[in-house]
């Protein structure tokens, strides 16, 4: 093949991938409206407390300071279309603001959306560590920033209050720069209920 022809086809598997990536993204952004509007409670509206514009610096030291920093998505995905798992990560400043996982044992479907300082989670940065620990004993999730990827272990992440199903998440999912899937370990590990399932049909 000459360099021409090279070039050209290097160039249409990079407009292929990017279009990926894009139908991906597209993909991840409704399953994360879709959580939201299933799952996540309506806030009121925050209300001054009396004396003054002066609490406006306490009520945003309750909320937790603005990140800053390179704005940054990456997202990837792992499997088939009856059975994957896939994640969107949201970073300001190399740490992570959110993230959504979403994972199909067809026809059951898992959806875990967390964002730093909501309602539902409390987050704790230590060095190349953050933990984010579930409410109501819901779970951890230990992200791992490397450099060129972003490892989330799941540490009995509770698959009733986010799957519908039986049992714990735990294992690990790493989302990589430049990949478009996902690397696995234990986390898409069958629920208790899908077992039996499967038990009782073979």
């Amino acid at each position: 093949m000459n360099p021409a022809k090279a070039a050209e086809v290097r160039k249409k598997q990079a407009e292929l991938a990017k279009k990926d990536a894009e139908a991906l993204a597209k993909a991840q952004d409704r399953v994360v409206s879709h959580y939201k509007k299933q799952h996540m409670p309506v806030q009121q509206a925050a209300v001054p407390a009396k004396g003054g514009p002066h609490n406006s610096v306490a009520l945003l030291k309750q909320q937790g300071s603005p990140m800053r920093g390179k704005q940054e998505r990456l997202s990837c995905k792992l499997g088939t279309e009856d059975q994957h798992a896939r994640i969107a990560v949201e970073l300001v400043g190399g740490r992570v603001k959110s993230f959504a996982y979403y994972s199909k044992w067809k026809p059951r479907t898992c959806s875990v959306h967390i964002v730093r300082d909501d309602s539902w989670s409390r987050w704790e940065d230590t060095g190349s560590l953050t933990k984010v620990t579930l409410n109501e004993e819901k779970g951890t999730f230990l992200i791992d920033y490397v450099r060129r990827s972003v490892k989330f272990l799941f540490r009995d992440v509770d698959r009733e209050r986010f799957c519908g199903m039986e049992g714990k998440i735990s294992g690990s999912l790493t989302v990589t720069r430049g990949k478009n899937q996902c690397e696995l370990e234990g986390v898409m590990d069958q629920g208790e209920d899908i077992m039996r399932q499967a038990s009782a049909a073979s």
